[in-house]
C-alpha cells in the first residue's frame, strides 16, 4: 500500500459522502487555543487533501491543498495551480484566500489554516504565502501544515514576525 493511500485510508475516512463542492458549506468547530482539537484538525486536514487532488501541477508534481476555517464554520479551499511560466503559479494558501475573499469573506473571518502538502514532510508556507496571509489573516491565526505523516503548527506571528504593512488609508485621499 502507498503512503498516500495509507494517509487517504486513515484520514479521509471522515465523511465519504461528503462532496467537493459542498465542502465550503462543511460547518466545524473551532478552539482558538493553540492546540487545535483532534477532530478539527483531521476535518480541515482532510479537506486540504482533497482540494490538493484537483490542483495542476504538471511540472513540479507536488499537489498542495489549503483548508481555511472561517468564524462561521465554513471551510474554504484551495490548490496549487501551476503555469508554464513559473512564476505565474498559485499556491495552495494563497488561492484558499482569494477564493475566501471572492466569496466575500474577510481577514478578520479566517480563524485557521491547514495545509497538506505530499510526502512525509511537513512544509512550511513559502514567503508569497506567509505574506499574503500577513495581510489578511489575523496575527495569532493558527497555522497547520501536515503531510502523510508529519504535521507542524504555527501563530502567523511566528511565520511571519516582521511582515511588511503599508498604511494605505493614508495615500488614498
Amino acid at each position: 500500500m502507498s503512503i498516500l493511500s495509507s494517509f487517504s485510508r486513515h484520514f479521509c475516512d471522515l465523511d465519504q459522502t461528503l462532496e467537493r463542492s459542498k465542502l465550503v458549506s462543511h460547518k466545524i468547530g473551532y478552539d482558538t487555543t493553540m492546540n487545535m482539537q483532534t477532530e478539527q484538525l483531521k476535518t480541515l486536514r482532510d479537506a486540504a487533501f482533497r482540494a490538493s487532488q484537483n490542483a495542476y501541477v504538471p511540472y513540479s508534481k507536488f499537489a498542495v491543498g489549503a483548508a481555511l476555517l472561517m468564524r462561521n464554520g465554513n471551510v474554504i479551499t484551495g490548490c496549487n495551480v501551476e503555469n508554464v511560466s513559473y512564476g505565474l503559479a498559485n499556491c495552495a494558501e494563497r488561492t484558499a484566500v482569494f477564493r475566501a475573499i471572492a466569496e466575500g469573506y474577510n481577514g478578520a473571518d479566517i480563524v485557521a489554516v491547514v495545509v497538506y502538502t505530499p510526502g512525509q514532510k511537513a512544509y512550511a508556507p513559502c514567503g508569497a504565502c506567509r505574506q499574503v496571509l500577513a495581510e489578511f489573516l489575523q496575527p495569532e491565526t493558527l497555522i497547520t501544515s501536515t503531510s502523510e505523516q508529519a504535521s507542524q503548527q504555527w501563530r502567523l506571528t511566528d511565520l511571519l514576525p516582521d511582515a511588511f504593512h503599508f498604511d494605505v488609508s493614508a495615500y488614498r485621499e
